[in-house]
């Protein structure tokens, strides 16, 4: 391809024409759509839209889990109207924020969905469509609730500098910013990664990224479909499921964040032997550390190709070359894409080996924030982008980050607002004073603490603390660890000052060392030891603050299922995350389903007579 599509309509269009019976998108069931198929499954999610009203200015939010109609929704809503993905784990009153800052004028969701964004669909007055599995080529159908049509008009697709995709990015202010992304932007940017990873149509993608993010959508669905390659499309990462995928479904590469390759890597370890078609592994949204790049390499025999990228940017800005090429330790590789330099506070910019802010100009770059005038100002010096990153380009022009300059908390690539974690902490009626901030993590480079401030003569746990954000706050939102303080330190003109609450407030943060004393407790933190590698854990010790993720900790489910015989949920890890806290609820189900074996075997009793017995 010389030149990047203008547009979505035209790249599934024109992909269409070139190889029509090739397969674009398939699951891991293999549901698939060819080309041709995708194409007019565009123009039917099109008409249909247009028929319900819906048009290129017009706002639609996507709430549906990981998967083949998920990637093929974004796909095709984005050639009509302006897309806008969402994490389908919201709580009701973020989806209340997002779809209400949004404007949006539609919401997708599952036939027969019991998501919360339904309630708040309903009182905002959005119209609501539901997907339905249909054997058709598209794969579903879309249906209006209430079953209304509000035009006929003939439907033109969206063109280059029409607004494709909005995303929500989280900052230091409480109020995330909207990036609207244009057709351009996104076209452009899937043209840069499918060049800097030399992606042809032979190439397969297993994706395993959220479809809510800029990572999946672009560095992954769209740069895939733009070199007429194939996608896979997972229900989402599942450490117990990715070898098998990889070594039945034979992609030729995959892009992750550093803690999925971390999960990768550790199952890799028990099958020294494993063999993959990969051509290369992708590491994008957070650094990843070279022990694992390394491990990775030799267990895969492929590389690994870590990248730089960012939602207003499309997702890439720099990515280490494929070998022959040089791909340097610690380095997020060369500009891919937009120009990269380097500039001081006052907005010079510095030569090389000189560190300051890193920031970017050029067509895969948003214009700026939506209706956020004072965002954009600090934002955008001399027509570059400021990324709010730190770093520095050395003489080979290769890029180093040193750190970010916001106090943005970045999770594994989850970036979250520490103020909108304050505002919801500040929800509950005994809390005085609370911050939230970064420490350190193993695993995900910062997870989230927060410490709080009661009012006087108020009593109030961590555990009742947790539960509240939990209810209120996606799941990894949540802070890991809480501190109940007397005073938050701060700074010499009276401010709070995030960066190093963790180092001033890590004796608070330490809880008693209590060892596991019953057989339960024991078994749990045998278990715990097991997937962190970690020894005499203590019963108040939070999973997470020990260097467990999201990933461990289904690891961690799975096996208390199977040495206790339980159906314990995935989340349950996240609302009780020590030892003391799992244990009552382990020991409580046990006895249970005792009580339960118990009942049936009397009731089957009285109903034998006294032969049948004696038998």
């Amino acid at each position: 391809m010389n030149k990047p599509y203008s547009s979505i309509a035209e790249l599934l269009k024109i992909r269409s024409q070139i190889n029509p019976q090739a397969i674009a998108i398939r699951d891991v069931h293999n549901r698939f759509l060819t080309y041709h198929q995708l194409d007019n499954c565009r123009q039917y999610v099109a008409k249909t839209l247009n028929l319900l009203g819906i048009n290129h200015n017009d706002r639609v939010a996507i709430v549906l889990p990981n998967g083949i109609e998920m990637a093929v929704a974004f796909l095709t809503v984005a050639t009509q109207a302006i897309c806008a993905p969402l994490n389908p784990t919201y709580q009701e009153s973020e989806f209340d924020f997002y779809l209400t800052d949004l404007k949006a004028k539609a919401i997708i969701v599952k036939q027969d969905s019991d998501s919360p964004a339904l309630n708040v669909a309903k009182k905002r007055g959005i119209t609501i469509l539901e997907l339905y599995p249909s054997e058709s080529s598209c794969l579903f159908t879309l249906t209006n609730r209430e079953k209304k049509l509000f035009s006929t008009s003939e439907s033109n697709f969206s063109t280059s500098e029409d607004i494709a995709l909005i995303l929500h990015t989280s900052g230091t202010t409480s109020r995330p910013k909207i990036v609207p992304l244009s057709h351009h932007n996104l076209c452009t940017s899937a043209d840069n990664i499918s060049k800097s990873l030399a992606l042809k149509e032979q190439d397969t993608c297993l994706n395993i990224m959220p479809l809510f993010h800029i990572h999946g959508l672009i560095g992954v669905l769209l740069s895939s479909l733009a070199s007429g390659g194939t996608v896979i499309c997972t229900p989402g990462f599942d450490s117990e499921k990715i070898l098998y995928w990889l070594e039945t479904l034979q992609p030729t590469w995959y892009s992750a964040v550093p803690t999925m390759h971390q999960a990768i890597l550790g199952k890799l370890e028990t099958k020294p032997n494993f063999q993959s078609s990969l051509r290369f592994m992708r590491s994008s949204s957070a650094a990843l550390p070279s022990q694992v790049m390394i491990g990775l390499e030799q267990a895969l025999k492929a590389p690994v190709i870590e990248a730089y990228g960012m939602t207003e940017a499309s997702h890439q800005m720099t990515s280490n070359p494929l070998p022959p090429g040089k791909r340097k330790p610690g380095s997020v590789g060369l500009p891919a894409g937009p120009e990269i330099a380097i500039m001081d506070e006052e907005g010079n910019l510095l030569s090389q080996g000189n560190t300051g802010e890193v920031v970017i100009r050029g067509v895969n770059v948003t214009q700026g924030y939506e209706n956020n005038p004072e965002a954009n100002e600090k934002a955008f010096t001399k027509d570059w982008f400021r990324t709010g990153d730190q770093g520095y380009l050395d003489e080979d022009g290769y890029l180093f980050l040193k750190g970010r300059l916001k106090e943005i908390i970045n999770r594994g690539g989850e970036k979250i607002s520490p103020l909108e974690v304050d505002t919801v902490l500040m929800e509950i009626p005994g809390i005085a004073q609370a911050v939230t901030f970064a420490i350190p993590h193993p695993t995900l480079g910062e997870d989230v603490a927060a410490a709080v401030v009661l009012k006087n003569n108020v009593e109030l746990s961590t555990i009742a603390i947790r539960e509240f954000l939990l209810q209120n706050l996606a799941n990894f939102k949540v802070p890991s660890q809480i501190a109940i303080v007397a005073e938050i330190p701060k700074g010499a003109t009276g401010k709070i000052q995030r960066i190093g609450l963790a180092q001033k407030l890590e004796t608070q943060l330490q809880q008693p060392v209590i060892l596991p004393h019953n057989e339960i407790e024991q078994k749990i933190a045998a278990i715990f030891s097991e997937v962190l590698g970690k020894e005499n854990i203590s019963t108040l010790d939070n999973f997470f603050a020990l260097g467990g993720d999201s990933l461990t900790g289904t690891q961690v489910i799975a096996r208390l299922n199977n040495l206790f015989e339980l159906d314990l949920v995935n989340t349950l890890i996240f609302h009780k995350p020590t030892i003391a806290e799992l244990a009552p609820t382990i020991q409580s189900l046990i006895e249970d389903a005792e009580n339960n074996h118990i009942a049936e075997l009397v009731a089957t009793l009285e109903n034998m007579s006294p032969e049948e017995i004696e038998q």
